[in-house]
């Protein structure tokens, strides 16, 4: 299954806070489920209705991410 990109630079690595302020790596899939990158994390206590891309300044919902998408150059 692939991964959903950020719609400002097309990474597709976030990260998601508690209220702690500490982050945890995650991956959103297509079907908008949020996934760990490392097995051993756990999301217990954190927020899943916001994420902040790791490649730019971008934070939203995971619903406003899209598929990646090949594009053509010519």
């Amino acid at each position: 299954m692939r991964n959903l990109n950020c719609p400002q630079c097309d990474i597709h690595r976030f990260v998601v806070k508690n209220e702690k302020g500490e982050t945890i790596l995650v991956t959103v899939t297509e079907a908008y489920e949020i996934t760990t990158v490392h097995a051993t994390d756990s999301l217990d206590g954190f927020d899943l209705t916001v994420i902040y891309c790791l490649g730019c300044s971008w934070k939203g919902s995971p619903k406003s991410l899209r598929s990646h998408t090949h594009k053509k150059k010519y």
